[in-house]
């Protein structure tokens, strides 16, 4: 019997385009692919059950052992993301207590800068599962991501879009996850695996879209646009300038141990 790669992908739209070739694509691989939210993910890979994972952003530099990340590949967006809110029923210069989705860990990260960094705000953190409406019960704030945070899109309450409130802050792109795992843990061929099935994401995202819809409340074409105008998939100069500005922030106020270097598996016939 052939080990399987074991593998975590986040369960959110947003991760679907990464796993598309290896689920439809085609493509001839060993992993053995999970589905979960991201503090799951990160989770798996900090006690060795992943050999990699789509983990949260802030979750690389908080890792005791240095992990490295797959090239290329990112969850990020450059404005707007459409699917991190943070709603609130005071004036956010009066929010003093927020309640963050149990499922996020990168998020709580953002939020925390957006509020000190634009705001001069320190607030006070309940963890809570992401239901507006009792979250806003028991807070002044609440943040919610992912999928849950897509179908709160027509609630009433004003809200801050995390995506939008970076790059007004500092100009560039926000990374929320990507593609790491231990050193070692993928090989060269499987980095180009999980790379092409990025790219083959890339050219599906109406099909992406039209599956997801199924029953939820919003049409096909409001998650392909969701997909297509609102996320960056790649790991490019801008998106590693914000990620390396985010780690520097989130040092500053304490939310890492220190501002990791940016470190990457090799590719297959590369150096």
């Amino acid at each position: 019997m052939v080990n399987k790669t074991r593998i975590y992908a986040v369960s959110y739209l947003n991760s679907r385009a990464l796993t598309y070739g290896l689920e439809h694509g085609g493509l001839d691989h060993g992993f053995e692919l999970f589905y979960d939210v991201p503090s799951v993910c990160a989770r798996q890979v900090r006690t060795g059950e992943a050999s990699a994972a789509v983990i949260p952003s802030v979750e690389y530099a908080r890792s005791p052992v240095p992990y490295a990340i797959v090239p290329g590949v990112s969850i990020a967006s450059d404005g707007p993301v459409g699917s991190i809110f943070l709603f609130h029923k005071v004036p956010v210069h009066r929010i003093r207590t927020v309640a963050m989705d149990v499922s996020s860990r990168t998020s709580v990260a953002l939020v925390r800068i957006v509020l000190h960094e634009r705001y001069g705000l320190e607030v006070d953190s309940v963890d809570h599962p992401p239901d507006v409406s009792a979250m806003l019960e028991r807070a002044d704030a609440a943040l919610v991501i992912g999928d849950p945070a897509l179908e709160y899109t027509d609630r009433p309450e004003p809200r801050l879009d995390l995506g939008e409130a970076w790059r007004e802050l500092t100009g560039l792109p926000f990374v929320y996850a990507f593609w790491a795992g231990m050193d070692g843990g993928l090989t060269p061929g499987e980095v180009e695996l999980l790379i092409e099935s990025k790219n083959q994401g890339m050219s599906a995202l109406d099909e992406i879209a039209e599956v997801h819809a199924g029953d939820r409340s919003q049409p096909t074409s409001f998650y392909a646009s969701y997909l297509r105008d609102h996320l960056v998939f790649d790991l490019g100069d801008r998106e590693r300038q914000g990620l390396m500005e985010f780690y520097g922030l989130a040092h500053v106020r304490g939310l890492v141990p220190n501002v990791p270097e940016l470190r990457f598996y090799p590719r297959q016939g590369r150096r």
